[in-house]
């Protein structure tokens, strides 16, 4: 598998053309990773920040607060189609050039999203604003991945990641302050202003680089055939539902067992933010000494601090810890990216992007899954047992990816 990665690694660094035979000094590399975080920064934003603003939202469109949360599964849906649809379309387009259309649309959506005049309109803008979403990230990843040695890959993704863990802490706060004080129009505005911030960034920054003469997208589409991704993405979509099973109704969590003021709602949001930079900080780092240990780790990590919560959601300080801990389960994203950059061969590009495919889907199981449990009168606690057994199947899927590759292994050795 490491040879697998080193010449996908080269492969791809091939590509960039003002590298010749040697990598990009510190500084270009910086200023791409700056570059292609920002993008990540306002794409967390924009997912995450109306969840804070759906109350303004549903008093504009004149619509309840569960219908104005129509939206967000919009953008989700925009997230699992846009992924792969675009990865094969674009499959004959320099990567470059795909990130700048990419934030092109993803600006001119959360702008148009602003100056929506019907909630319908608002609906299909967001599914819209959420298309280049998966795209971008896996696409940002490659370009990330290739500019820097084998070794130091999953850091590099994670620095890229590191938009969106951020956009938890800073930028879904702000703007959502911004939105409730100012008009909720202003928040999404503002992550269009940040898309186009972005498309300057990538322009200036990113290196031009070449379409290889065999891509196109028949090869993409191969990553389909290849069982390791469909594991990986597996582990990806049930694994980690868990984190969003708890997530979801974090709110009403803290009021409801802690017994906690709404006042204390948002320092949850940043205590979960924290722990989501912490574990892209250390996931990245293990996840280049033991990529499918870091995956496998985290999985049993995920299953002891989602039980503890449970266990201990009543307790103010307790609760606390475990969602800055179950923050902390994000240490798998930069893992799986990279995972999916080796098993998927020659078709990268549709399966780096299907990841946040994965993880939509992953947040829409762990919502629903949490919903029932608390619907059947186990309460908000529950939420926790649930993320736990997912994260125990996702060990499962985890363990028959594991028994491939030993299965394959041995048939080469053979």
């Amino acid at each position: 598998m490491s040879e697998i990665a080193a010449n996908i690694s080269v492969d791809s660094r091939d590509s960039i053309d003002s590298q010749d035979e040697e990598l990009p000094s510190a500084m270009t590399v910086a200023l791409v990773q700056l570059a292609l975080a920002c993008g990540g920064f306002g794409i967390g934003t924009g997912e995450f920040a109306i969840m804070g603003l759906l109350p303004n939202v549903a008093d504009t469109f004149s619509v309840t607060t569960p219908q104005a949360g129509y939206v967000i599964s919009a953008y989700a849906l925009g997230v699992v189609v846009g992924a792969p649809v675009i990865a094969v379309l674009a499959a004959k387009m320099a990567r470059r050039t795909l990130l700048l259309t990419l934030m092109l649309i993803f600006a001119a959506g959360n702008i148009s999203s602003a100056m929506a005049p019907t909630f319908e309109s608002f609906t299909l803008l967001r599914f819209v604003s959420g298309l280049p979403h998966g795209a971008y990230f896996g696409v940002a990843a490659l370009v990330a991945a290739s500019m820097v040695p084998v070794h130091r890959r999953a850091r590099a993704v994670g620095r890229v990641m590191l938009g969106l863990t951020v956009a938890t802490l800073l930028g879904t706060p702000l703007t959502t302050f911004f939105g409730q004080s100012l008009d909720w129009q202003v928040a999404f505005f503002s992550v269009g202003v940040l898309g186009l911030l972005t498309v300057a960034l990538i322009w200036f920054y990113v290196p031009k680089d070449r379409v290889s003469e065999e891509a196109g997208f028949l090869r993409e589409l191969g990553a389909f055939r290849r069982p390791q991704v469909w594991l990986t993405l597996g582990i990806a979509a049930v694994g980690y539902g868990g984190m969003f099973a708890m997530f979801s109704y974090i709110a009403s969590t803290t009021t409801e067992v802690a017994m906690l003021p709404e006042t204390a709602v948002p320092i949850m949001l940043v205590l979960f933010g924290v722990g989501m930079n912490a574990g892209n900080f250390i996931g990245s780092w293990l996840a280049d000494k033991s990529l499918l240990g870091t995956i496998g780790g985290s999985l049993i990590y995920n299953v002891v601090v989602l039980t503890t919560f449970s266990l201990t959601a009543a307790n103010p300080y307790m609760l606390g810890l475990c969602v800055f801990l179950v923050g902390c389960g994000f240490a798998a994203g930069p893992a799986l990216q990279t995972r999916l950059m080796d098993v998927a061969a020659d078709a990268q590009t549709l399966a780096a992007a299907s990841n946040h495919s994965a993880f939509n889907i992953a947040n829409a199981i762990g919502a629903w899954l949490g919903g029932l449990v608390i619907a059947a009168g186990y309460g908000f606690a529950a939420t926790g047992y649930v993320g736990a057994v997912l994260s125990f199947l996702g060990l499962f899927v985890f363990a028959a990816s594991l028994r491939l590759e030993r299965r394959d292994g041995s048939a080469q050795a053979v």
